[in-house]
């Protein structure tokens, strides 16, 4: 019970109302996605759109599913007005207050057709399909243009929220053109089947005994009912457009109270000053001087590049919120004088200045590939490092141990290689790998596995190659652990390289020096051992203290990593 109550807490702590926003926004996105592809069967014929619509409303007024609807889409109402009123600056990026324009005027445009139709059929028991709505949208009005400029909307700005929350996912590269097919065809399919819909319903509408049995009071209502429901239309949005003018006003009276509250300066630590009104965050201000400051996540808590270090007393300082000390303590960061500058909101003049350079990395920095930006991802690190190259060096020329262990390095990646990782940082005798830039979490475990495993035979042919000249074989301790990482460019102007950071990586070097002290051939996280799949008794456990962390960890101790090919072989099979 204690364990669930700390998973929770954590998954609060976690989450912030942009990702509940997110949730509510995918299952919106959904319903639309739904009701224009039933639009689209209009191609075939206006029966095909009402068998379409009956297995439509059959799935979406499912009680649980209307609920979670219904919810998400007040919910997510509400946040929108929210964010109207929370963001102080629109300057980020042009899409990104589109988008919240757009989202803003669809409870507006859809107003009339959820009460003419919802309720219209709770409070009359009003039976509205296709052939009803058509002929009202074609024949008695010409509400088609609402209705086509609704559609227009809610799908630009649908498709800008998945292009935000997708944009940094490892498969989007490769799903992009898919996804921009399918953003261009279902919409207009769907317009091409409403229109080829309304052309039938209004030749038909001249049959007077399509009327009669298309157009009764039970369908489609009377005019005392018509007008009742207009007038709750007209009502709530009233209402809305009110609410909308209440944000707006209390971000006036926001700003002007902040100028009452006076100024603060923020001195940035390298001679650069500026003067803000209270309560604005270290980014805001940032951006609303111009001054460069690093946010891969563009403001929104889900990274850490915005970290700020502050100069002097931090003890006046506001608390962290839930959500930015959650990303402080995800990073390891227990000192106080941390903060995240697009949380922190200031009441008082601060001094700091910024542990990330915004040279490469800014708020509003526009990215022909964003993979290169930065991106969280599950990865497996594995780290290995030549054994005695310093008595290896001792009596030999500089350019034949520089020979020696450019040769060992060379049979290092080419075991990676082979077994789809991706050789990235040299440093001396050592080497990191990478393995789930292009593969799920269990084939990145075990292909790491086997690839300690063809490390052991490529520096056994090494060592037999250079058996002649070398007093002792070459040895060497591995280090694999795996778990989310960030990985981008990291660099300075003509020497950027593509690697890692992260806890993950810094575990997996850890592991790699303690095959010292336990003389083995590798340490392997139990994380990588259970997400390959590796059986428990396969490999002897032991705890080990991690610099850095307060609990000990589970690793696996590999004396002879040639082994670990079979275990990986074998586990395969029984998953089979």
């Amino acid at each position: 019970m204690a364990k669930a109550l700390a998973q929770m807490s954590e998954l609060v702590r976690a989450t912030s109302l942009r990702q509940v926003r997110l949730v509510c926004g995918v299952v919106l996105f959904a319903y639309v996605v739904s009701h224009l592809l039933n639009h689209a069967l209009g191609n075939i014929s206006v029966d095909a759109m009402e068998v379409g619509v009956y297995y439509h409303v059959l799935f979406w007024q499912f009680l649980p599913v209307a609920i979670i609807f219904y919810a998400a889409a007040l919910i997510h109402m509400g946040l929108g007005v929210y964010a109207l009123y929370q963001r102080r600056q629109f300057r980020w990026r042009t899409i990104e207050p589109l988008q919240l324009v757009l989202g803003l005027s669809i409870p507006a445009l859809v107003m009339a057709h959820v009460i003419g139709v919802r309720l219209g059929q709770t409070l009359y028991g009003h039976q509205k399909l296709y052939p009803q709505e058509l002929y009202l949208f074609f024949v008695a009005s010409n509400r088609i243009w609402t209705m086509t400029i609704l559609l227009i909307i809610a799908w630009v700005h649908g498709c800008i929220g998945i292009y935000f929350w997708l944009r940094l996912k490892p498969f989007f590269t490769r799903a992009a053109p898919y996804l921009l097919a399918a953003a261009v065809l279902i919409p207009t399919l769907a317009l091409l089947g409403v229109y080829q819909g309304g052309r039938s319903v209004a030749i038909e509408a001249d049959d007077g005994e399509w009327r009669t049995h298309n157009l009764t009071s039970r369908q489609v209502g009377t005019t005392a009912e018509a007008n009742t429901l207009d007038r709750i239309t007209g009502g709530l949005t009233i209402g809305y457009v009110g609410l909308l003018g209440l944000a707006l006003a209390a971000r006036g009276v926001r700003a002007w109270r902040e100028r009452r509250g006076g100024m603060i300066a923020l001195s940035y630590g390298n001679g650069k000053t500026v003067r803000v009104p209270k309560g604005l965050s270290v980014l805001e201000a940032s951006l609303r001087h111009n001054v460069p400051h690093a946010s891969v996540c563009g403001g929104r808590a889900r990274c850490s590049t915005c970290r700020i270090r502050v100069i002097g007393d931090h003890g006046v300082l506001p608390e962290p919120s839930q959500r930015e000390a959650f990303v402080l303590t995800r990073v390891g960061t227990t000192d106080p004088s941390i903060r995240l500058a697009c949380q922190l909101r200031p009441t008082s003049d601060l001094s700091f200045f910024q542990l990330f350079t915004a040279h490469t990395l800014s708020a509003n920095a526009q990215a022909s590939t964003p993979a290169r930006i930065g991106q969280e991802r599950y990865l497996v690190s594995l780290f290995v490092d030549m054994r005695g190259s310093t008595q290896l060096a001792e009596k030999r020329l500089p350019f034949d141990t520089v020979f020696i262990v450019n040769r060992f390095l060379g049979a290092v990646s080419q075991a990676v290689i082979e077994n789809g990782g991706q050789p990235n940082q040299f440093v001396g005798d050592g080497m990191l790998a990478l393995f789930g830039l292009s593969t799920d979490p269990q084939t990145a475990c075990r292909q790491a596995l086997k690839a300690a495993a063809g490390i052991a035979a490529h520096v056994d042919e090494l060592n037999e190659l250079l058996s002649h000249d070398l007093r002792q074989p070459i040895r060497f301790g591995i280090g694999i652990h795996g778990g989310e990482v960030i990985i981008g460019d990291i660099g300075y102007r003509d020497h950027i390289v593509f690697t890692a950071l992260g806890d993950a990586v810094n575990v997996a070097a850890r592991l790699q020096d303690m095959t010292k002290t336990l003389a083995c051939e590798a340490v392997i996280s139990e994380e990588v051992r259970r997400t390959a799949g590796v059986a428990d008794d396969s490999l002897p456990q032991q705890e080990v203290a991690i610099r850095g962390r307060d609990e000990p960890m589970a690793v696996r101790v590999v004396a002879d990593v040639r082994g670990l090919t079979a275990l990986v072989d074998g586990s395969e099979r029984v998953a089979a």
